[in-house]
């Protein structure tokens, strides 16, 4: 199984815009109803539009609800972190295997990182560093 994410939950990626949208609303507020989401926010959709959004997000198991009177109150399943972790770990699997020679698309990825902030490649190599001293250690039994 992937560390970075369960196979069975789709990424951002695979996520329609009103369900980014709303799942970030829960992310910000940490749960709410669907009344809560509508009365706060600007999200311009019905009401059951928003609650039949709300149920898939659960069905994908995305979010968990719990029922209050006779509504529920989602919560999230995952942080954001979480869910920016799996996909950027699914683009560079998906980069590392596209049947390239795997060195294009770590200089892509030096590239990338370079043009963002040089200061990240110092953090990148302590990252690679520390792997290869954890992949090195004696296992202890």
């Amino acid at each position: 199984m992937n560390r970075f994410f369960r196979s069975n939950q789709p990424s951002l990626a695979q996520l329609g815009p009103l369900e980014r949208r709303l799942l970030q609303e829960i992310w910000t507020r940490g749960n709410g109803t669907v009344r809560e989401l509508l009365h706060d926010g600007n999200l311009g959709v019905a009401y059951t539009t928003v609650m039949t959004t709300l149920d898939r997000l659960y069905k994908k198991k995305l979010l968990t609800r719990v029922a209050e009177g006779r509504a529920f109150r989602y919560l999230p399943c995952v942080t954001q972190e979480e869910m920016q972790r799996a996909a950027a770990g699914q683009a560079i699997r998906q980069l590392l295997g596209s049947g390239s020679a795997a060195s294009l698309p770590l200089s892509y990825l030096v590239e990338a990182v370079t043009e963002h902030d040089i200061q990240l490649l110092d953090q990148l190599r302590e990252l690679v560093e520390r792997k290869r001293r954890e992949l090195h250690k004696p296992e202890t039994v």
